[in-house]
């Protein structure tokens, strides 16, 4: 891998192109299968690994349905489908990232977790393999500190769902190298994205102001102010969101909105960010919103019905 120095973005940018073509995804949930959607549809060939050959297997007929629907809209041709579809293959084992240029960790919202990910990976990468974690809030510079490659490791957090939101943020550790930075620069402008650049705090940009608000949500609820139907219509109404937050909460997942909570609450040491109570308790029901067919919302029945 090389980068011109007289024009790192552009060698990063050119290197993306030319030389990142094989990328690993570690992880076929809701956003890991949007992520390989992406990529593949960017002319990238991609290996998707999940715990179980059902789960791989899913998300690819979920990656299918998602590009039909691009079809159906116009976006893309049935070509271009059919090529995206033709660059993802299942990855059983991490064995099978041997010849990846880059893999992204896509797991559940749990430090111990994605490291336990990264130590075993890393056995199996060639020595100039980038690492990335879509990680909403955790630390870089702790994730990369677990592996082999914390020079080669950096946050790479995609917006849900990964297919149709614009944004990526990159986040560099504190041991991120600038050719990393650039190089990862080049590849969200060959997905047809736009990067922000968030510095190594707990949830970043994004959800260090978006789940505050959601919990603030949760408290006004918890507190009697209004009820989930009243608070989501006035900030639909009032505030111009598209969707309320606790719809958006649901959307989300609640387990993923109380651990970053958390994360904000054990980084920064603020009372502020204290999860509220009634967040917690949803969560302990199993009441994790959309994926779960219950949250702030009962999605059981077909059309939403708030739960209280």
């Amino acid at each position: 891998m090389t980068i011109d120095a007289g024009n790192e973005a552009v060698g990063g940018e050119k290197q993306a192109a030319e030389t990142l073509r094989r990328v690993g995804v570690i992880g076929a949930g809701q956003m890991g299968n949007g992520i390989a959607h992406v990529f593949a549809l960017g002319g990238f060939e991609v290996l998707l690994n999940d715990l179980s050959r059902e789960r791989i297997d899913a998300a690819i007929t979920r990656i299918d349905g998602n590009l039909e629907r691009q079809v159906r809209k116009g976006l893309i041709t049935a070509d271009e489908k059919s090529g995206a579809l033709e660059r993802i293959a299942p990855a059983d084992s991490f064995e099978a990232f041997g010849d990846a240029d880059l893999v992204i960790e896509s797991a559940t919202e749990n430090e111990a977790v994605k490291k336990e990910i990264f130590q075993k990976v890393c056995a199996y990468l060639k020595p100039e393999a980038l690492l990335a974690t879509n990680t909403s809030s955790i630390s870089i510079t702790r994730l990369a500190a677990v592996t082999d490659r914390p020079g080669r490791f950096i946050g790479l957090h995609f917006m849900n769902p990964v297919p149709v939101m614009q944004l990526v943020e990159l986040i560099r550790g504190i041991a991120t190298e600038e050719r990393t930075f650039d190089t990862m620069l080049g590849v969200v402008k060959t997905l047809g994205k736009t990067s922000a650049s968030a510095e190594d705090f707990p949830a970043f940009i994004v959800n260090r102001i978006l789940l505050p608000m959601i919990n603030e949500a949760v408290y006004t609820l918890y507190e009697g102010v209004g009820t989930v139907e009243a608070i989501d219509t006035a900030m639909k109404l009032g505030a111009n969101h598209p969707m309320g937050p606790l719809a958006l909460a649901d959307f989300i997942g609640l387990d993923t909105c109380l651990a970053i909570m958390h994360v904000l609450h054990e980084g920064l040491a603020d009372t502020k960010y204290r999860p509220c109570p009634l967040l917690v308790k949803y969560v302990e029901a199993g009441w994790l919103g959309r994926k779960a067919g219950r949250g702030f919302y009962d999605y059981r029945d077909g059309d939403p019905v708030p739960t209280r």
